[in-house]
């Protein structure tokens, strides 16, 4: 009987183009070799390549409809004269599948995006329904991969310093969950996802990996969703894009001016001289020195300075009268 294209795309025989072009664009991005690396990636990443050809054409479409894979690959006639077109000779139809990555190709317009080198063997095998002798298919009466319901996502706080958030950052997440080897039995193993942390990305921020979460039958796995928890830094409070710092004063300084010192979350010493009369209410005001500016990398928010005025507990009846004088 052959291979049954339907099942291996997960869709109904009477799929659109639209879910036929979905079902593709989903298996061939979990499936491509050069993000699965297990061994059995290049020969189901081909195979779903195959079905779409097929499928999305509707010549060999209507062919193999009416005569199986089989019949499709041995040249069976097109079911009417009017379905000739090319690869059609007089005598019948000629079966000239395209390469997977030519179709890849035309629906991603590329490559495969942010491919790396492949690592023999060094991934887990993963069940492909509709395979054939494939122990995990779908078989008649269950649910198509089309129809499963997706698990809900996975949601994990990651935690980063304001120093991760400034400068930028790599995190390596260890993670263990189940995948369905050949046969559809689960398999715990451990993999290492690797985030890497944007400067002046913001709490609240959130990665995802899709399809991260535990695989079962005619479930499509949840996907892995961390969120950026931002932890609270000694010095330096965040606004926005904007960074505050608190500086502790005397009145004396409040009122004749200072000199404020600090280091950068980046390890830079800052010298910024305070002219101005200080209030409680004052903010003096450095421009780009705060957060990066994550779609603007070449732009930051300001440092905003903050003060503590700290006042005399008591004052003596001469120092009262000095003071009034000196402000009358």
């Amino acid at each position: 009987m052959g291979v049954d294209y339907y099942k291996v795309l997960g869709v109904g025989r009477g799929a659109t183009d639209d879910e036929l072009k979905k079902a593709y664009r989903r298996l061939a991005m979990k499936y491509h070799p050069d993000k699965n690396p297990s061994p059995q990636a290049d020969s189901l990443f081909k195979q779903v390549s195959e079905a779409y050809d097929v499928l999305s054409d509707p010549q060999k479409r209507a062919i193999y409809d009416q005569y199986g894979e089989d019949g499709l690959k041995a040249g069976a006639p097109p079911p009417s004269p009017s379905a000739h077109a090319a690869g059609a000779g007089a005598h019948g139809f000629r079966f000239n599948p395209r390469s997977a990555e030519e179709i890849f190709s035309e629906i991603f317009g590329g490559a495969f995006p942010g491919a790396g080198p492949r690592t023999p063997g060094g991934g887990v095998p993963h069940g492909f329904p509709g395979f054939a002798g494939g122990g995990s298919g779908v078989g008649a009466g269950e649910p198509s991969r089309a129809a499963a319901r997706k698990a809900p996502p996975i949601e994990r706080q990651l935690a980063c310093s304001l120093e991760d958030l400034y400068k930028g950052a790599t995190k390596k997440m260890k993670i263990s969950r189940d995948v369905l080897d050949a046969t559809g039995k689960p398999t715990n193993v451990e993999e290492i996802l690797t985030i890497d942390i944007k400067p002046g990305w913001k709490k609240g921020t959130k990665i995802t990996f899709p399809e991260k979460g535990n695989e079962m039958r005619n479930v499509i796995p949840s996907d892995l969703v961390f969120i950026i928890e931002e932890r609270a830094h000694p010095k330096f409070k965040r606004d926005g894009n904007d960074l505050i710092y608190t500086h502790k004063i005397s009145l004396v300084e409040a009122l004749t001016g200072c000199t404020v010192q600090l280091t950068t979350l980046d390890g830079r010493n800052l010298t910024i001289p305070v002219k101005s009369v200080v209030s409680p209410t004052y903010e003096e005001v450095v421009q780009g020195e705060g957060m990066p500016i994550t779609r603007e990398p070449s732009k930051k928010g300001n440092l905003r300075i903050r003060f503590q005025i700290k006042f005399p507990t008591n004052l003596t009846a001469d120092q009262k009268a000095g003071i009034q004088q000196l402000l009358s």
